[in-house]
């Protein structure tokens, strides 16, 4: 059967018509436009985000010539908007995963934080939705419900109020171990349980749209990177993937036990399948394909194609840059810090600061791989990766090399839409496993490590000493 599958991203949203074997008949997006502003605001037109859904699918399916059976949905995770749930009107913009004023609410919430990380599995920073949920209430008013965005484009499609399990999960809202609304959570950030939308099995039947012209059952609903997950086959505990979009995630499924990280990184819900739950932890850099276009803007590079022309002729170099543009995440915890370039001399050019981002993306991810491997007391064996920055193949060489591991590049250009859609495929019962419902695949390329293991352990504490002196002096300055 075929199915029509959407990644509703931070800067466009994506429709692919795919067949039963993979095949993709169409496609086609449409850009949605974040706002930043003062203060670590990063706003979203909520309207913008639901008319790029329907223009998205329906050009998609006009390029397909092909009709669908079934819907598959991504969404952005931690965007949250306040809104009325009987006219389903928005109360004012979105606030994007990359807005950081609730840093307020946190701060608030430091003494309650180990507690709050033991019944969600997520540490306490702004990143997660309920912090921004807590600061929209405050500043917005007590009218409407305050949730994720997806809940409101759900009602929005299909009229149901509804978030899936694995959107849930990046709240700091759920009880990890029941996947299900935690009274104590909700209390500390203010906010009803009652007023939240149920949760919902990834693979669920969930209502009927008719925005893309005949009546659809919507049968899959996912978050973006568990999304990606999911289409790169990583069923197994110990299996990974990093997607390098505006930022770059890499999310490791542990299995079914419910994850509890050592390492400060997020544990959280991969998918949550007919009642059954597996679990992932999760590590972000907030700032990879957006450190990217900074470049552009600063007039470095005239594009990312010019990544590798520019910064990829040679190693990594003197210069040091830890890619904290919007803050750090995960093992830092630290929304205050910003990004720099260390090692500067007299003698440093501009390939040499195009060829440190390339690395300090790489030894971040590397980084927060290698806490995966010590909460799971193995290393990685391997990194599947996607996303739009993977074509940088100075950029894919770095991260093998750093990480002392395969780097194996996904074939598709949309894992995380093609996730969705395979879950589709799963909730419309045209598949009978996660296995059959994603297909085979092989990579499209492979990178082996080339640097010597001792090279590159030094590299990453060369990293890890800057990130560190930067967090430091974010809250030496705060």
């Amino acid at each position: 059967m075929n199915v029509l599958a959407i990644d509703q991203g931070t800067s466009s949203t994506k429709a692919l018509v795919v067949a039963e074997g993979g095949e993709v008949l169409g496609e086609s997006s449409a850009a949605v436009n974040p706002r930043p502003g003062p203060g670590g605001a990063v706003e979203q037109d909520p309207q913008e985000l639901l008319e790029s859904i329907v223009a998205a699918g329906r050009g998609a399916l006009d390029a397909a010539g092909a009709g669908v059976e079934a819907v598959g949905i991504a969404n952005q995770g931690e965007t949250v908007l306040r809104w009325d749930r009987d006219s389903g009107m928005p109360f004012g913009p979105a606030l994007s995963w990359q807005d950081r004023r609730a840093v307020t609410v946190t701060r608030e919430l430091a003494d309650r934080a180990d507690r709050l990380t033991e019944i969600t599995g997520l540490p306490v920073d702004p990143y997660f939705a309920a912090p921004k949920m807590a600061w929209l209430r405050r500043e917005g008013g007590e009218e409407g419900v305050v949730t994720t965005v997806d809940a409101w484009l759900n009602q929005r499609l299909t009229g149901a109020f509804v978030t899936d399990a694995a959107t849930a999960s990046r709240t700091l809202l759920l009880d990890l171990e029941s996947t299900t609304w935690s009274e104590e959570a909700c209390a500390a950030f203010g906010l009803d349980p009652a007023g939240q939308p149920a949760v919902v099995d990834c693979d669920a039947a969930v209502g009927k749209t008719e925005a893309f012209g005949a009546s659809l059952p919507v049968t899959g609903l996912v978050v973006d990177q568990q999304a990606a997950l999911f289409a790169e086959s990583c069923f197994e505990a110990g299996e990974a993937k990093c997607t390098y979009g505006t930022g770059a995630f890499i999310l490791a499924t542990v299995g079914e036990q419910v994850a509890r990280s050592r390492s400060r990184l997020a544990a959280c819900v991969a998918w949550r399948l007919d009642g059954t739950t597996t679990y992932c932890l999760d590590g972000q850099v907030y700032s990879a394909g957006s450190a990217v276009s900074w470049l552009r803007e600063l007039e470095l590079i005239a594009g990312p194609e010019d990544l590798d022309r520019v910064g990829g002729d040679s190693g990594p170099g003197d210069v040091v840059f830890v890619p904290s543009l919007a803050g750090l995440g995960a093992p830092f915890w630290a929304p205050e810090a910003r990004g720099g370039w260390l090692g500067l001399s007299l003698s440093t050019r501009r390939d040499d600061l195009v060829r440190a981002l390339i690395w300090g993306i790489a030894a971040q991810v590397a980084a927060l791989a290698r806490a995966m491997g010590d909460d799971a007391g193995q290393p990685l064996e391997r990194l599947r990766v996607d996303g739009g920055l993977t074509r940088s193949g100075a950029l894919m060489q770095a991260q093998a090399d750093l990480l002392q591991a395969p780097v194996e590049l996904y074939p598709a250009a949309e894992a995380t839409a093609l996730g969705a859609g395979a879950l589709a495929r799963l909730g419309a019962g045209a598949a009978g496993t996660p296995a059959e419902a994603v297909g085979d695949w092989s990579p499209a390329a492979v990178y082996e490590p080339r640097m010597a293991p001792d090279e590159a352990q030094e590299r990453l504490a060369r990293w890890d000493a800057a990130a560190r002196a930067l967090v430091e002096l974010a809250r030496d300055e705060r």
